[in-house]
């Protein structure tokens, strides 16, 4: 756990806006060092020159957290300017949707690149460097937040390539947190579940590389977005409310954070389809009309 947060050093990815941003903001005011990171370049100007007139130190980077040398070169430059990080929040995030067969590889990549790959190259690269300076200060803390999200712990449909992306990240963060506890009791690790959010992951597309165009979006793929489009955008809990309690999170080393842990019988649901061996539940079964909604559009005829 991180007891006192003035002065250390924190990364953030998808600093440009929704969670990030609202971190960075609260690392800001804790007088935190940032590092800001965002393949988003415009939202990532605003964001350092928000944290700069806010009074904090600010390194601030265009990086697609997917490929594995600009990652490499952001954490070289890291370690040069401000030494091992203290709190890292590996964030960055894309949605996509659709039946999970209508997928292209190319959907594939992106989405497992960006909300997996972006995770694996932070864990891969920054716990070396949270380790030797834990080892070299037996008074050094560290804290890592990985953003899965509620699509880790259960299994939606028309939404599956995002599904499988966030129950990796769950997996992945839950043996950080195993792995951290046989070596060292100086770092600890979160997992970030959110539901929905208004973030503007919805409208993620806006970053997909233009060689990504690809064919028109099939009618599940529509369906789906506009489907999250609705839920996102009409999300109650706010991006800072969230962003709070991932600092509460590193301050008492809590591992899962939820931002609406009503949802949580739905996992719970889940898990007991999987002990008793049952199908998995129908997951409309609080609210029926959404799901003949579903059905409805995605079995109508071709037009």
């Amino acid at each position: 756990m991180i007891d006192d947060f003035a002065g250390k050093t924190a990364v953030l990815t998808g600093a440009g806006s929704g969670f990030g941003l609202e971190c960075a903001r609260i690392g800001a005011a804790r007088g935190m060092r940032l590092v800001l990171v965002d393949v988003q370049q415009d939202a990532l100007d605003r964001a350092r020159s928000e944290m700069e007139a806010a009074g904090a130190e600010v390194l601030a980077r265009r990086v697609d957290v997917s490929d594995a040398a600009q990652m490499e070169a952001l954490a070289a430059e890291l370690q040069q300017r401000f030494g091992a990080p203290h709190f890292v929040f590996n964030n960055a995030g894309v949605g996509a949707g659709g039946l999970v067969w209508e997928n292209s590889v190319r959907d594939w990549e992106w989405v497992l690149g960006v909300n997996l790959w972006g995770v694996i190259h932070g864990v891969r690269l920054f716990t070396p460097m949270m380790l030797a300076a834990a080892a070299a200060d037996p008074a050094w803390r560290g804290h890592i937040v990985n953003t899965a999200s509620m699509a880790g712990l259960l299994a939606p449909p028309n939404m599956g390539i995002y599904n499988v992306s966030k129950h990796a990240v769950v997996s992945l963060t839950e043996t950080l947190y195993q792995d951290l506890r046989l070596v060292t009791d100086q770092i600890g690790a979160s997992l970030l579940c959110p539901y929905f959010v208004p973030t503007g992951i919805s409208q993620s597309h806006r970053n997909r590389p233009a060689a990504d165009a690809g064919a028109a979006p099939t009618r599940s793929q529509q369906v789906g977005q506009a489907m999250s489009d609705k839920a996102v955008g009409s999300g109650r809990v706010t991006a800072a409310e969230v962003a709070a309690q991932v600092f509460d999170a590193a301050a008492t080393d809590r591992f899962y954070i939820y931002s609406h842990p009503q949802a949580l019988g739905t996992v719970q649901t889940r898990m007991e389809d999987i002990v008793q061996g049952r199908n998995p539940s129908d997951p409309f079964a609080a609210k029926p009309a959404l799901g003949e909604q579903l059905r409805a559009a995605l079995r109508a005829p071709a037009a």
